[in-house]
């Protein structure tokens, strides 16, 4: 079930990115060849004016066929009939606001998704401009280390901590800080029974600490943090959804900073990454948590889509854009065979890693 909803969520995000494109490119007047969803061989398509409307079989991926954007030499001299129409005829800021329109595109479903889950109620830190309109507040597990403890015992992100019990002490609705400090305090051999509320009702766990889950003291595994619900009227809302989206896109854009860092020191771990299977599986425990925590991931994997896709690499918007930019300031085109060559090695490049990746997250699942 949570591979058609991880095919569904995936489609529809990358649905609103090349509709970004789309969408700025007919305002531009620039022919558009084919909107595609997934990749081929086709299953249906429509031709509707100039453009092609494909349904691939392949669901993981997508794309929009602009006109003279490909820029090698084929391509060119099969559009010079349609001169005027060609990415690469209309001004550079035009090509620009082309190129970021699907970023765009990610971020505004970002918001509106988040802001819709403010309307219906969202768990929400127990601070911030809303902090007076937050409810039910209690010690919520944010994030659970895979492999430990908790994720062997069946905690899950989103859970509510009502009860936690250790060797010589119960807590009742604790707080953050007392929470870990009986977590650490248990010894290895002493259960720690927690009881916690989820969507779909109230269960008991039952774990044990391990030493170095936590470095320097024993620990199950979880990351927790005092919140409640909040939901707030629409107006209010949409500007709620929008802290929450720039909130969101700083904490993403700082980890993709990173993890760009260590890898140009060398110290960067495949473990950072994740790809198609390992977002399955992410997309399969919050459908399980319940729809809040996967209207969440959503949220985090648009804007996760945007970040990475403004990076200046090659085959990303990101690459394109930076070429855009150069040529505005030597006001004159780049070499539209550099450019080819330089998309393709990016495109084979980005396949090879995404195969390397899924590849650990395939192992990841038989250990």
């Amino acid at each position: 079930m949570y591979i058609l909803v991880f095919i569904i969520i995936l489609g529809i995000l990358i649905f609103v990115h090349e509709l970004g494109h789309f969408l700025a490119a007919k305002s531009f007047g620039i022919r558009v060849d084919e909107f595609a969803l997934g990749f081929p061989p086709r299953l249906v398509s429509k031709k509707v004016g100039e453009t092609q409307y494909s349904l691939n079989l392949i669901p993981i991926g997508g794309y929009v066929k602009i006109l003279g954007e490909d820029g090698s030499e084929e391509a060119e001299k099969a559009a010079e009939p349609s001169r005027g129409k060609r990415f690469t005829d209309v001004s550079r800021w035009k090509q620009a606001v082309v190129l970021v329109s699907g970023i765009l595109g990610n971020l505004l479903f970002a918001w509106l998704a988040v802001s819709i889950g403010f309307m219906f109620g969202l768990p929400t830190a127990a601070e911030g401009p809303f902090a007076s309109e937050i409810r039910e507040r209690a010690l919520i597990i944010t994030s659970v280390l895979p492999g430990s403890p908790a994720d062997e015992s069946g905690v899950l992100p989103g859970d509510k901590i009502i009860e936690l019990r250790g060797q010589d002490e119960a807590l009742v609705a604790p707080d953050a800080e007392a929470a870990s400090e009986l977590i650490s305090e248990t010894p290895p051999n002493v259960p720690i029974n927690m009881v916690v509320s989820r969507q779909t009702g109230t269960t008991s766990i039952q774990t044990l600490a391990e030493e170095g889950v936590i470095e320097g003291k024993r620990g199950i595994g979880i990351s927790m943090e005092y919140a409640g619900v909040l939901q707030l009227p629409p107006h209010k809302a949409l500007v709620a959804g929008a802290y929450a989206t720039v909130s969101i896109t700083q904490a993403v854009a700082a980890g993709v900073y990173n993890i760009i860092g260590d890898a140009f020191r060398g110290e960067a771990e495949l473990s950072s990454f994740t790809g198609p299977v390992g977002i399955a599986m992410m997309v399969g425990d919050a459908e399980k948590a319940g729809f809040v925590n996967l209207l969440i991931l959503v949220v985090i994997i648009s804007i996760n889509l945007a970040v990475i896709n403004i990076l200046p690499l090659p085959a990303l918007d990101g690459g394109r854009l930076l070429f855009v930019t150069i040529e505005s300031i030597r006001r004159k085109p780049i070499n539209q065979r550099f450019a080819h060559m330089s998309n393709q090695i990016g495109l084979i490049a980005l396949l090879l890693l995404m195969a390397v990746i899924t590849y650990k997250d395939i192992i990841k699942l038989f250990k």
